[in-house]
C-alpha cells in the first residue's frame, strides 16, 4: 500500500483519489476549505459512469505528513503556490503533475529536482460544481511520462501505482502528448463562452466548424515550431491531421460524430466552464493561449484562438455569455465588435 496525496481535490483529483482509495491505497486529499469541510461532513461523493458511491477519504487542506507518491491535481495557475505551500513534505518524493496545459513541468522544476516529476495527460471526464460531489462522465486514461531527466525505476512504480485506478500508459514523448491533447482542447473555450455542453457545441454547425478552424491554427503552430506529437489511446495523430486536411464542413461533421460515439450522454461541460460555474479563474492562458503564444514566438497568426482567450476573459470578469450570433460577428470582424451585447 503507498501513500498518497492528492494536492487538489477537484474534478480529477476526487476521481483518481476515489478509485485509487477503493483499490485499497492510502489516500489523502488537500483541498480548499469549503471542499474540505464537505468531504468531512459527508465523504467523497461520486456518480456517473462508474455508478453512485460515497468514499470515506482523509481530507485536508494542506500536508501533514510525506507521502510515497504526490499527485499534483491544481489549475496550471495554482502549481507553484500548491508545490511550494507543501514544499518542505514533497522534496525527494515523485510528484505526478496532471494539468491540461504544457506549463506546469517547468514551473514545478523551477521549485523541485527535475528528476522527482512525471508528467501525466489526462483523459478522464469528470465534473465538479458542487462540494463534496463529483459526477465522473468517463473514467478514461492517463498517459505518463518523463519531461526532463529519466530516473528508470519512476515510471513503471508509478504507473504500477495509477493503473491500480485507471489505464495508465507510458510514453517516450509526453510534451507531444500534452501538444496532441492541447489540440484536442481548443474545444474547452467554447463551452466556456457559450455556457453549453461539449455535445451542443459539437451539435451546432458554426460552431463545430470553429472548433476545427481554431485546431488548424494550433496544428500550424506545432508544424512550424517542429514540434513531435505523440497519439494517445484515445485520439492519433492521424486523426488530427485528417481533420487538419478535409474541407472544414467535413472535417465538422467527422469530430462531430466521433464526440456523438465516444461521449456519454452525461452532459460535458469542460473544465473551463466547470471554473466559471464555481466562480473560479480559468486556464485558458494555458489552454488556447499556448497557441497564442507560441505562434507569436514562430511568426504563426493565431488570431482565431486569440478571439476565443478574449472572449473567455471577458466571460470571467463580467458573468455573461456569448451567443452563436454575437461569436460569428466577433470572428467576422477580427475581434473588434467584442464590446458588442453578450447574449
Amino acid at each position: 500500500m503507498a501513500r498518497i496525496a492528492i494536492i487538489g481535490a477537484g474534478a480529477i483529483g476526487c476521481t483518481l483519489g476515489a478509485l485509487l482509495s477503493r483499490a485499497g491505497q492510502d489516500v489523502t486529499l488537500i483541498g480548499r476549505p469549503e471542499q474540505v469541510a464537505a468531504i468531512r461532513t459527508g465523504g467523497l461523493q461520486l456518480d456517473g459512469a462508474l455508478g453512485r458511491f460515497t468514499v470515506q477519504v482523509p481530507v485536508a487542506e494542506q500536508l501533514d505528513v510525506r507521502p510515497d507518491l504526490a499527485l499534483l491535481a491544481v489549475k496550471t495557475q495554482d502549481v507553484l503556490s500548491a508545490v511550494q505551500t507543501n514544499l518542505p513534505l514533497l522534496m525527494d518524493v515523485p510528484l505526478v503533475t496532471l494539468q491540461n496545459g504544457l506549463r506546469s513541468d517547468d514551473l514545478v522544476a523551477g521549485v523541485l529536482p527535475p528528476h522527482q516529476i512525471v508528467s501525466a495527460v489526462v483523459s478522464i471526464i469528470a465534473t465538479y460544481l458542487t462540494p463534496g460531489s463529483v459526477t465522473i462522465v468517463s473514467p478514461g486514461s492517463l498517459v505518463i511520462g518523463h519531461p526532463f531527466a529519466a530516473t528508470e525505476p519512476l515510471l513503471p512504480m508509478v504507473a504500477g501505482i495509477l493503473n491500480q485506478a485507471i489505464p495508465t500508459h507510458i510514453s517516450g514523448n509526453i510534451r507531444g502528448a500534452h501538444w496532441l491533447k492541447l489540440l484536442v482542447n481548443v474545444n474547452n473555450a467554447l463551452p466556456a463562452i457559450t455556457n453549453r455542453t461539449i455535445q451542443e457545441v459539437y451539435a451546432d454547425p458554426y460552431l463545430s466548424q470553429l472548433v476545427i478552424r481554431l485546431l488548424r491554427e494550433g496544428l500550424a503552430v506545432v508544424t512550424r515550431a517542429g514540434i513531435k506529437l505523440a497519439s494517445l489511446p484515445d485520439v492519433s495523430i492521424a486523426l488530427i491531421r485528417l481533420l487538419g486536411r478535409l474541407p472544414v464542413r467535413l472535417a465538422a461533421r467527422l469530430a462531430s460524430a466521433k464526440v456523438r460515439r465516444t461521449v456519454s450522454t452525461l452532459p460535458v461541460l469542460g473544465s473551463t466552464l466547470q471554473s466559471l460555474r464555481r466562480h473560479r479563474s480559468t486556464e485558458i492562458d494555458y489552454l488556447n493561449g499556448e497557441i497564442v503564444r507560441l505562434g507569436a514566438e514562430a511568426g504563426v497568426p493565431t488570431p482565431l484562438n486569440a478571439i476565443v482567450v478574449e472572449m473567455v476573459c471577458r466571460v470571467e470578469k463580467r458573468g455573461r455569455f456569448y451567443g452563436v450570433s454575437a461569436i460569428r460577428e466577433a470572428i467576422a470582424t477580427g475581434g473588434g465588435n467584442l464590446q458588442a451585447k453578450n447574449a
